[in-house]
């Protein structure tokens, strides 16, 4: 993997890291478990773009105040990969990837009863509204421009840098289970911890994460698009 051996140790920077993803974390879980009133209709709403704009800016800023000093292009990897064909090429394998477990495990849940990861998460709409058309294009840029910039300077840029010299594997490993914890979600926490391995070994194997944030884009593109389509 072409990731460089010459990252140093920030260790205090790594804690203040992980403090941040965990309180996160303990936040998504506790917002969404403390309360059954979740809308149907997150998507057609001006307040939900309004959220994520705040959420993942405040979550930019915590990342520019752990990084102060630091050469953060180094550390965000906010580099072009060696080559972009191979990298478009690893990211559709990826994507591949993650689609077909998600078919599995949706086949593995169907015997177990009625679960759906999909609406666990509250945020895909279960159909076209053609009279609410603007909010859903300002929600549509968030969740597929911002949130995955955002989410992969956290994990594959920042979080994928501080492991990384304790090892390739534990850095895959650890900033993909977290970004699926960091979700707060139970039946759709495979997929998601999944998802954040594959992408983290799409960083390793580039030295980038601008292929890991447009694979989340078009996942995340994908799934809100099928959701109106159906």
């Amino acid at each position: 993997m072409p990731e460089p051996a010459t990252l140093q140790r920030h260790p205090g920077r790594l804690a203040a890291w992980l403090v941040f993803v965990l309180a996160l974390t303990l936040l998504n879980y506790l917002g969404r478990y403390a309360s059954d009133d979740t809308p149907e209709d997150v998507a057609y709403q001006w307040v939900s773009s309004v959220a994520i704009v705040v959420q993942f800016g405040l979550m930019l800023g915590i990342l520019l105040l752990i990084t102060i000093g630091l050469p953060k292009r180094e550390l965000f990897a906010l580099k072009p990969p060696a080559s972009w064909k191979r990298a478009l090429g690893l990211a559709v394998l990826c994507l591949v990837l993650i689609y077909v477990f998600s078919l599995a495990y949706t086949g593995v849940l169907s015997l177990l009863g009625d679960f759906d990861a999909t609406e666990e998460q509250g945020l895909v709409p279960d159909e076209w509204d053609s009279s609410r058309a603007a909010p859903f294009i300002a929600f549509f840029l968030a969740v597929t421009l911002l949130a995955p910039f955002v989410e992969e300077l956290t994990y594959r840029g920042l979080g994928f840098s501080l492991f990384s010299p304790y090892g390739l594997v534990l850095a895959i490993v650890a900033t993909g289970l977290l970004f699926g914890l960091a979700h707060g979600l139970l039946i759709g926490l495979p997929v998601l911890a999944f998802f954040g391995i594959v992408a983290a070994w799409l960083r390793a194997k580039t030295g980038s994460v601008y292929p890991g944030i447009l694979l989340h884009a078009v996942f995340n593109g994908v799934a809100l698009l099928v959701s109106v389509a159906a």
